[in-house]
């Protein structure tokens, strides 16, 4: 179980408290999503390259709540850091938020802040460059899951902010992309999605930094998928800075077609590959249960009246609906396979109920010692299992918990081989 990983528990309720939840049936979320997406990945660009944000670990993992992480808050406050030009950072942690645990290989390539902004700086059109930061794999705080670059661009016709951010995905775990339905009402004025002849997925986007016109400064952008997991985006404004700034020009310096070259060009090869995958190895981790597994188990769990209605997921997550006669609610069931002693799940169930088979408890909400984050329930058993039931962000809570404890403790949930 990765540093990262445990930071996603504490992150995820936050997120999808603002509508980035993974169920697509939901018109008015999949209307917004393409501006949604490309601003909760530049939050955590930005906040890698100038601050050092652990908030990175958040990538495409389903975007669900799984409280009872690593974090001093359900919010998940990040580390912050000073950054320089020469990708060099000092950490002064603001709260308990882990990083991500994974670190380069002795054979793999290093990348420093210096080669990543240099590399972006060459792909640019000509002009002044000032407020240069770059931040490479070597970054001890980032564990070479993130590499970027920020500097503000004057190419004589006015300052512009430029950004660029690079992480890599497991196969299965990036999200596709979508333009929304309805451009006019995220202030989008031209959006495309391409296949390219390599097989990746290419987003180029005219937009606004805000959809609800409080402000009329442009976000042009372009997001790079590939099928080696890579995702690269790079967004420019018409500003010297992303918000609070006056509007420096009247738009953005680059083109579309010059963004496609800049995140297509394959100097940004060898950054990618010494860039290490992000998020939740699912495949190693999976329980071995399947929804429908899942599913049967929550219905022999559920208290009489409480019925499921739905469950979608992945390998280890599941977002399931739930209904009680008139009123529905929802619940996050977390099953994930670890390794018996692994040094970081010890930390995260330190101070930890022991129940009779061995199993080690650990809750969350009102009776608890935690009361600030929604009810929980957080089971680590002598196999290695691990199973977290959490109320759900959406719709009313249906159970108390005293049975997310029951449902979490329950033998029913088996590890497979």
């Amino acid at each position: 179980m990765s540093g990262q990983d445990e930071f996603e528990d504490d992150l995820l309720y936050a997120m999808t408290r603002t509508g980035e939840g993974f169920r697509p049936d939901q018109a008015p979320l999949a209307a917004g999503g393409l501006a949604r997406g490309r601003r909760r990945w530049r939050r955590r660009s930005a906040a890698a390259v100038v601050s050092g944000a652990a908030a990175l670990a958040l990538v495409g993992t389903g975007a669900v709540y799984l409280a009872g992480g690593a974090g001093d808050s359900m919010t998940g406050t990040p580390l912050t850091a000073a950054a320089s030009g020469s990708g060099a950072a000092t950490a002064s942690g603001t709260g308990g938020a882990a990083s991500p645990t994974a670190s380069p290989s002795a054979s793999q390539a290093v990348v420093s802040g210096d080669e990543v902004l240099a590399t972006l700086k060459a792909l640019l059109p000509k002009g002044q460059v000032t407020e240069a930061k770059g931040r490479g794999t070597d970054d001890p705080e980032l564990h070479g899951t993130f590499a970027g670059a920020d500097l503000v661009l004057d190419d004589g016709q006015g300052k512009s902010r430029v950004q660029i951010g690079i992480q890599k995905h497991r196969k299965g775990q990036s999200q596709p992309r979508t333009c929304p339905a309805d451009l006019k009402i995220n202030r989008i004025d031209a959006c495309s999605v391409t296949k390219l002849p390599d097989g990746s997925e290419l987003v180029l986007s005219q937009g606004h930094e805000y959809s609800d016109g409080r402000a009329d400064t442009k976000e042009w952008f372009a997001a790079l998928t590939g099928p080696d997991g890579r995702e690269i985006m790079l967004s420019e404004w018409n500003s010297a800075q992303e918000k609070g700034a006056p509007d420096s020009r009247p738009n953005p310096p680059l083109t579309l077609d010059q963004l496609k070259a800049v995140v297509t060009d394959k100097s940004w090869d060898r950054t990618v590959a010494a860039v290490q995958y992000d998020g939740v190895d699912n495949a190693a981790q999976a329980s071995g249960m399947t929804l429908e597994d899942r599913q049967a188990a929550l219905g022999k769990l559920l208290p009489a009246g409480v019925t499921v209605t739905g469950i979608t997921g992945n390998e280890i997550f599941a977002d399931v609906r739930l209904a009680q006669g008139a009123v529905t609610g929802s619940l996050v069931l977390r099953l994930q396979k670890l390794e018996p002693g692994d040094k970081s799940t010890e930390q995260l169930f330190e101070g930890s109920t022991a129940l009779p088979d061995g199993s080690r408890l650990k809750l969350y909400g009102v009776g608890s010692t935690d009361a600030k984050r929604p009810p929980t329930a957080d089971v680590w058993r002598g196999d290695g299992l691990r199973v977290m039931v959490a109320q759900g962000p959406t719709g009313k809570p249906v159970l108390t918990l005293d049975q997310l404890k029951a449902i979490a403790s329950s033998p029913l949930w088996k590890a497979g081989k």
